[in-house]
């Protein structure tokens, strides 16, 4: 199980998310009367999928020992509140010596990232206060 925190006080909007052993700071944009000092919730989830779709080719490249020598992730993320829908793009550089088959090995591998998985199920969200 994975623990994740999160506090804010009357700073508009910085919130200190911490796992006990890390933190980072997450805020709002000016534009929407933050202080821009972190990554806005929509960006971190995708920086979640970013960094876990780099992770997980890196690993699978490395098991197999292909020349991998980096992988680039760029996530784009449009929400539709009218629709209540949201569209996720990930467009993915693969950089080293690498045949075709490989890179369309890896790029199905991408699909198998956890992070993917999460985002592309349904997923139940239990609220309680503590």
């Amino acid at each position: 199980m994975i623990k994740i925190s999160g506090h804010i006080r009357e700073d508009h909007y910085k919130t200190v998310i911490s796992n006990g052993r890390n933190e980072l700071i997450a805020d709002e944009p000016t534009t929407n009367n933050g202080c821009d000092l972190g990554f806005s919730p929509t960006e971190i989830l995708c920086s979640s999928l970013a960094a876990c779709t780099c992770i997980t080719l890196r690993m699978y490249a490395d098991r197999k020992n292909w020349n991998l020598t980096e992988v680039k992730a760029h996530i784009s993320f449009t929400g539709n509140p009218e629709k209540n829908s949201s569209n996720i793009k990930r467009e993915i550089e693969l950089i080293g010596e690498l045949t075709h088959e490989q890179e369309e090995q890896l790029l199905q591998i991408a699909n198998h990232c956890p992070i993917h998985k999460i985002l592309s199920n349904p997923i139940e969200i239990e609220t309680t206060l503590a």
